[in-house]
This record gives C-alpha cells, sequence and structure tokens, in this order.
C-alpha cells in the first residue's frame, strides 16, 4: 500500500490540465473498513493536503456523525476521490474532476483494502462511474438500500449544494439517520 500511494502522490498524468499543478490528495490503509469516493478537492484542501478539510468535510462529517479524529483514521475511512488533484475553476464552481485518476488508481487501491464493507459515493461523478445505470442522483440517494451492502450514495455536501437539500428535505430527515445507523455499526 505504501508504495502504491507514494506513487499516486508523484503522479503527473494530467499535470498540463491542472492550474495549480498537481498535488493528489488521498488517504488509505488496508484496515479501512469505509471508503469515501468524492468528487475532487477544492483549493482549500489543494493548499493543506487534506481531504474534506472545508465546509463540505464538516457537512459529511455533521452527516456521518463522526469526529475528526474517526474521520481522519485511516483505519476508518480511505478517501480516494475521482479525481486526486483540484481540477480547477468552472463558471458556477470547480471543474468536474479529471477523468484519468478513477481508471489509473481506484482498483490498485480497493484491492489492497481486503477489509472495506461500505463505498460512500458522493455526488454524480462517483455514482455514474460505479453504479452505471440510469438513474439520477435524487433517485439514487432515495433508493440507497438497493446499492447497500457495498455501495451508499449520498449528494455532494458543498454549500452550492444547499438548493438540492432544500428541495429535497427528505435526505436530512430520513436517509442521514439511515447513514449514521450504518456507519456507527462498522466503526
Amino acid at each position: 500500500m505504501k508504495g502504491l500511494l507514494r506513487n499516486i502522490s508523484q503522479c503527473t498524468l494530467c499535470k498540463t490540465c491542472l492550474p495549480l499543478g498537481p498535488r493528489p490528495v488521498v488517504t488509505a490503509n488496508p484496515k479501512s473498513k469505509i471508503v469515501i469516493i468524492g468528487q475532487a478537492p477544492g483549493t482549500k484542501v489543494h493548499a493543506s493536503g487534506i481531504p474534506w478539510d472545508d465546509q463540505s468535510g464538516k457537512k459529511l462529517r455533521q452527516w456521518l456523525n463522526v469526529t475528526e479524529e474517526e474521520f481522519y483514521d485511516t483505519n476508518n475511512f480511505a478517501i480516494m476521490p475521482m479525481g486526486f488533484c483540484y481540477p480547477g475553476k468552472g463558471k458556477t464552481g470547480d471543474l468536474p474532476p479529471r477523468k484519468e485518476c478513477a481508471p489509473q488508481w481506484h482498483k490498485a487501491l480497493l484491492d489492497k483494502m481486503p477489509h472495506v464493507e461500505l463505498i460512500l459515493l458522493i455526488g454524480a461523478y462517483a455514482q455514474n462511474y460505479y453504479l452505471k445505470d440510469k438513474k439520477t442522483l435524487t433517485e439514487r440517494v432515495g433508493d440507497y438500500q438497493n446499492y447497500l451492502p457495498t455501495y451508499f450514495p449520498i449528494p455532494h455536501p458543498s454549500p452550492t449544494n444547499r438548493f438540492w437539500r432544500a428541495k429535497n428535505p427528505w435526505f436530512e430527515e430520513l436517509v442521514v439517520p439511515q447513514l449514521r445507523e450504518k456507519i456507527s455499526e462498522l466503526l
């Protein structure tokens, strides 16, 4: 695992496309029980090198009902986004994650984590890559039970996603308690 993580940290596969240069942000451990697959680091995470070190991370930890200590313990959580580096700024937020990372690194990482019991798929990019169905994010989140025990699809916790959460209050009322229960069982 250490060699693989070192190789990822030195990756320059899409260097010419990254406005801030490569800085892969990923954490994993052979003992990890839960894998978090989100989109890509933002500028704050790019600067710190700490995954989910922003407002989205605060909201995610609140949804999971875990402390920062629990969240950053790689025995509990591995964190591997769809794109490991900051992709750049778009019109209404960050650009989509680069498409090179997941096919290049995800399987190799997952193969080194035999104790994974749950994969959280955060947002449409992760869900589209792993679930390969024709459902919308809203449909997948509503049908989360159909993807268990392997996957648990949830929306992105970004502040820019507050409109989705306002239109879908059932997520925090009904799904978040089930998510918390599942995370508690695994930890």
